[in-house]
């Protein structure tokens, strides 16, 4: 039985942004229940305050709805420009001008929502002088904007570490060339297979046989590698993975997805002209009906036993 930790590494694994948006939010929610907290207190201890306890509530989460929908955008700009040692100065220009953009565009979100929800309870909010209030904000942004990025940077090491990365080493000869005189020393034309993969892991490495990955996986610029419950990611493209293991029995089966033929324990098709594909490890895959009729190709299902 799968451990409650193992589970959640899994998920982790298989859904790293989706977490990361997750735990992103969580934080920024924590975060703006302390301010509201810490608001909320100091207003109590003066005698003559008119606050009302859900204007800091209001402040502070407008605040968060805000920030969570620039954040698609904040992060697809923090993978294109990451932290590098070249070019710093460019570097510093262009986080400069993103972190107005970020600060201007926050700012005129949640004030919007500030003001609908005083306009439904028949007030009238007051962001104050212009000038002031967006160099103040932007003090504030500015500072988020950098804590954002270098935890960005952190957070894509450290998933990259600890989920290791998967390297070709190795080669091996399909059985088809090896029997074929003609193969011997012959180099061009011939894609060799890989024998193994080498993961990095932390300070160690580990060495996983083609033959024990059940499925790929295409993930932005990697190929995730699922082998025995673990994933591995390999800096490539599916099209040329499947190059290079397509004699050792892959087969696509969806934009996104390519199934070792072994590890196949069934297959159904649909009324809509997709199929899903169950593996003997339990995962259940898609197959696309794109890909319909070259896995039918691929694989004899009319003298494959049951």
């Amino acid at each position: 039985m799968t451990s409650g930790n193992s589970w959640f590494v899994q998920c982790v694994q298989r859904h790293p942004v989706r977490s990361g948006y997750l735990l992103f939010a969580l934080f920024l929610i924590l975060n703006a229940a302390v301010n509201v907290s810490s608001i909320w207190t100091a207003e109590q201890r003066q005698p003559d305050s008119t606050l009302l306890i859900w204007q800091p509530i209001l402040w502070e989460y407008s605040s968060v709805l805000s920030t969570l929908s620039l954040s698609p955008l904040l992060f697809w700009w923090f993978g294109r420009q990451p932290l590098q040692f070249k070019a710093p100065a460019r570097q510093l220009l262009l986080h400069l001008a993103a972190s107005v953009v970020f600060s201007l565009s926050h700012v005129g979100i949640m004030v919007t929502l500030r003001s609908w929800v005083y306009r439904w309870l028949c007030s009238d909010y007051q962001f104050g002088p212009l000038g002031r209030e967006l160099i103040y904000e932007y003090r504030k942004d500015l500072w988020a904007y950098l804590v954002f990025l270098c935890a960005f940077q952190l957070a894509r090491f450290v998933h990259a570490r600890l989920q290791g990365e998967a390297y070709v080493v190795g080669t091996a000869v399909s059985a088809d060339a090896a029997g074929d005189p003609s193969h011997q020393g012959a180099t061009s034309g011939v894609v060799e297979q890989p024998g193994y993969f080498l993961v990095k892991k932390l300070d160690k490495e580990y060495l996983i046989r083609v033959e024990d990955i059940a499925w790929l996986e295409a993930n932005g610029n990697y190929v995730n590698l699922h082998s025995e419950g673990r994933i591995y990611p390999l800096r490539a493209t599916l099209a040329a993975t499947l190059e290079t293991l397509q004699q050792a029995g892959f087969c696509r089966i969806h934009r996104s997805l390519a199934v070792n033929l072994r590890y196949i324990e069934s297959i159904g098709y649909q009324s809509s002209g997709d199929g899903s594909i169950l593996l003997k490890t339990g995962q259940q895959l898609t197959l696309s009906r794109r890909y319909k009729e070259q896995f039918k190709a691929t694989v004899d299902w009319t003298q494959t036993k049951p």
